[in-house]
């Protein structure tokens, strides 16, 4: 497979966005897979693959800065885990995967540009039955897609006012993983193996998430690299949408 440099350099930038918010980057790897025209057969595993190893370098820098809520964790991570397994067991139509995750990336820009999910002193405990319910419904949506869930989590976390930023991300971050984890078990049980190439996306990948995961768990605003990888999400959400 031709690898395109510029592809290649993307890959620690996308990574290290994603993991200064305690997310392992799925969206944006699948907004440049679908820039670059990678099939969906290829881009679900690859996605998943690099996001279980940039969620877990983010959660141990915010983990390690004393940020990790366990009860908001598994409030939501009991029903996401078996059922982001069942969605990784689950092909879905070329035309409406690149529909939905389309969608999903316009979702991830609301985020990155923090349109939503704010902040706010006052934090009151997330309740069992709805925990588990959205744990369940990110959980089974990120194994068919290919995704983590953090960019539906963690802001769902702020708007509720059941955690504080660093919060959201930590939690969010060891969400990623094990829903990762689950959907990649998911694609191993259907039989899919990976491509030679994908030992240096995971390098790329690990490089620019170390550095986010530590810049974003103790200080790091920067706005410039935030607008730009929303144009970079903006740009292969049209792609998916409209042209293919």
């Amino acid at each position: 497979m031709d690898i395109s440099f510029l592809f290649l350099l993307l890959i620690p930038i996308v990574a290290f966005m994603y993991s200064t918010v305690g997310h392992g980057g799925a969206s944006g790897y699948l907004a440049l897979m679908a820039l670059f025209s990678f099939s969906p057969e290829v881009m679900k595993p690859t996605a998943l693959l690099l996001n279980l190893i940039v969620a877990g370098l983010s959660f141990y820098h915010y983990w390690r800065k004393g940020h990790f809520n366990f009860k908001l964790f598994i409030v939501f991570a009991i029903g996401s885990i078996p059922f982001s397994f069942v969605g990784g067991l689950i092909e879905v139509d070329t035309r409406l995967y690149r529909i939905v995750l389309g969608l999903l990336l316009i979702f991830a820009v609301l985020r990155i540009l923090n349109v939503f999910g704010r902040e706010t002193e006052k934090t009151k405990e997330a309740p069992w039955g709805i925990g588990l319910i959205f744990g369940a419904s990110i959980g089974f949506l990120s194994g068919l897609i290919g995704i983590g869930g953090g960019i539906i989590l963690s802001p769902l976390i702020l708007l509720m006012h059941w955690g504080k930023m660093k919060e959201a991300a930590a939690v969010s971050a060891l969400f990623i993983w094990v829903n990762s984890a689950a959907g990649i078990m998911g694609q191993l049980v259907k039989g899919v193996e990976f491509d030679t190439t994908i030992w240096l996306y995971i390098l790329l990948a690990a490089f620019g998430g170390f550095l986010g995961g530590l810049s974003g768990s103790s200080r790091m605003k920067n706005s410039n690299l935030r607008f730009l990888l929303a144009f970079v999400l903006i740009l292969a959400s049209i792609k998916l949408i409209i042209v293919s």
